[in-house]
């Protein structure tokens, strides 16, 4: 391993515009590892730009915590994670990410007449809820959220 290889946490920072505390916490849930310095300073990767970029995406598109946990479990340990296995992760998360684009696109396709409908009741709704019939598949703006 090279020298400039590794990063103090203050450039990590300025590279993937994280605080310093936010490294630190992502840090404390194993999300990415340090190498310790004689002094016991930490020194990160220069490939853990791209794993803190990606948490910065996944929870972008929103990806919890643990799911962002559980996706980064995948790459290798011990060498730069490659094309190949960011693809993996990509293709992993697919399934995911469209679910929650129909969402979206039913939730906007849907709000105008459901919130615009100006009624603020689904009991009284007779054109998109007569007899409160949403009420059997379950609580909260069925029509909108699914």
């Amino acid at each position: 391993m090279k020298a400039n290889d590794l990063l103090p946490i203050g450039d990590l920072a300025r590279r993937t515009g994280l605080s310093v505390s936010a490294i630190r916490y992502y840090e404390s849930k194993g999300l990415i590892e340090p190498h310790r310095t004689g002094g016991n300073q930490r020194r990160f990767l220069r490939s853990d730009i791209r794993r803190l970029s990606f948490i910065l995406i996944a929870q972008r598109l929103g990806l919890s915590l643990g799911e962002i946990e559980g996706q980064l479990a995948r790459l290798p340990q011990g060498r730069t994670p490659d094309a190949k296995d960011w693809a993996a992760i990509s293709r992993s998360i697919r399934d995911q990410l469209d679910a929650r684009i129909a969402e979206l696109q039913r939730a906007r396709d849907n709000l105008d007449g459901c919130i615009g409908c100006g009624c603020l009741s689904l009991k009284n709704c007779t054109l998109y809820n007569p007899d409160d019939a949403l009420a059997t598949k379950g609580p909260g703006p069925r029509i909108v959220i699914g």
